[in-house]
């Protein structure tokens, strides 16, 4: 039986990816998060790895908190590019694939069409420049690598959704950005990439999302439409949130991605944006 090992395994993504594995009798989770192994330590990482001896790594491990980001900087890096780095370096020594996880952050968000995985990358804050500098290590020390970008990720855990629902619960109205887009993405959706993605050797950058895209405010009110909620949605712009949020990290402004590497070299197929969240609340 095959290893695989997964870093972050208890976020949202990593596990929908071991939802996916269950009972499957080829591969054998390995799973790890910040207390079984700590990816900014290559001695730690070298050891580990070499032991289990992996067919493949699955990097879910992420500082994705933008905010933060923006003040801790140095463990952003650490976790987000220095601890790809360290994966790549440990793959590259032991055989294995490694599956790097990245993020819409990597652009500016200033344009207005989708992004493919060959437009040029300018990350406005420190989560998406973190990010992108993993990208770049991955690229630079692994061998057989697939980089997978992902945006308004959503699955079981603290995420946008629950976020929404739980305000909705003691809100008449809830105050939401309509000028700032991009594509909700179910991690069960995400993670169906990953596994069609790995036994393969089509190796490369992808973009990673459900098909369609729509700002923050058509999403709440998406959500509330599906979970029969009468909270209404106050659409504002992104100047109005920063006014009360201050602290807030700039945020690309339109990051919808076009899975258009998926589209030339597969025949995998994301679910509609509309489709994926209803599936996620039907099983909530």
């Amino acid at each position: 039986m095959k290893k695989m090992i997964v870093t972050g395994c208890r976020g949202q993504l990593g596990t929908a990816i071991n939802k996916l594995y269950e009972g499957n009798r080829e591969i054998e989770l390995v799973n790890t998060d910040v207390e079984e192994l700590d990816i900014t330590d290559i001695d730690k990482v070298m050891a580990f790895v070499r032991e289990i001896k992996p067919y493949a790594i699955v990097n879910c491990a992420a500082h994705t908190n933008v905010n933060a980001c923006e003040k801790d900087v140095d463990n952003a890096y650490r976790i987000n590019a220095i601890g790809p780095r360290n994966l790549s370096i440990a793959a590259t020594e032991t055989g294995a694939k490694l599956m790097q996880v990245s993020t819409d952050y990597v652009f500016a968000g200033n344009g207005n069409r989708p992004y493919i995985e060959f437009d040029a990358t300018n990350p406005l804050g420190v989560y998406g420049a973190s990010k992108l500098a993993g990208e770049v290590f991955v690229r630079d020390f692994a061998k057989d690598y697939f980089i997978i970008r992902t945006a308004w990720l959503y699955g079981e855990g603290k995420n946008f959704v629950k976020t929404m629902l739980r305000l909705s619960e003691t809100n008449d109205k809830v105050r939401v950005v309509k000028d700032q887009f991009g594509t909700p993405t179910s991690a069960d959706e995400l993670a169906k990439a990953i596994v069609h993605l790995l036994p393969t050797e089509n190796y490369g950058v992808f973009h990673g999302t459900c098909e369609g895209f729509c700002s923050w405010a058509d999403f709440t009110e998406e959500i509330f439409r599906l979970a029969g909620k009468k909270t209404v949605v106050e659409a504002i712009t992104t100047q109005e949130y920063e006014k009360d949020n201050p602290a807030s990290a700039p945020r690309p402004a339109y990051s919808v991605l076009d899975n258009y590497m998926l589209r030339l070299t597969t025949n995998f197929k994301f679910a509609d944006w509309h489709d994926a969240i209803e599936a996620y609340l039907k099983k909530e």
